[in-house]
């Protein structure tokens, strides 16, 4: 609901597809380029479509008050980052599901309490999917989890104290994991 103090936006019309182009499927993405035509102009462009699953990300803590990070390598930077655990939903499957089981997959921990802080669109230009964003209290450690084939994951524990430094000195540089902390801290605002 909007206050009437904030600025009313102007009304779009939506884009029609004109074509939908041939896809070409990656496996973890689906990609294609269909025509549409601008509303406004009438012309037509171009328009590239990526079909991902939606995402989870699980801020994890344990009850000693430390983040459990994992570190990977990240192949469109061609370095390894450091950052949450998380990954692809399963089809039919809750996110909150999904967030319990990439947290014990890549980490073997298990959370005492899991809370939902939001979901965003990772890039709404070209990707119609979700990243869900979920706070994990209370981990503890019950297995050494049990990665996929194709992760390479190492498991870190951070001071959750640490998290400003880490991300303004340019340790957590992945953006869906910065917007996943900065949602945990507007929860936790809101709530004061």
């Amino acid at each position: 609901m909007s206050s009437s103090s904030e600025p009313k936006a102007p009304s779009l019309k939506p884009w029609l597809r004109l074509r939908r182009g041939l896809e070409h499927d990656f496996g973890v993405v689906k990609v294609r380029e269909d025509k549409v035509v601008d509303p406004r102009t009438q012309q037509e462009h171009p328009r590239v479509r990526m079909e991902c699953a939606d995402w989870v990300n699980v801020i994890a803590v344990t009850k000693q008050d430390a983040l459990v990070m994992v570190r990977q390598f990240r192949f469109g930077i061609d370095a390894p980052t450091l950052e949450v655990p998380g990954g692809c939903i399963e089809p039919g499957e809750d996110p909150a599901v999904a967030a319990a089981r990439e947290l014990e997959e890549e980490t073997g921990y298990r959370a005492g309490r899991l809370e939902s802080l939001g979901a965003v669109h990772p890039n709404p230009a070209f990707q119609p999917n979700r990243c869900h964003t979920f706070l994990a209290l209370d981990c503890e450690r019950v297995s050494d989890g049990h990665q996929d084939d194709g992760e390479d994951i190492a498991v870190e524990l951070h001071p959750r104290a640490d998290v400003p430094r880490l991300i303004l000195e340019g340790h957590i540089t992945h953006s869906l994991v910065v917007v996943a902390f900065f949602m945990e801290r507007l929860r936790a605002e809101a709530r004061r």
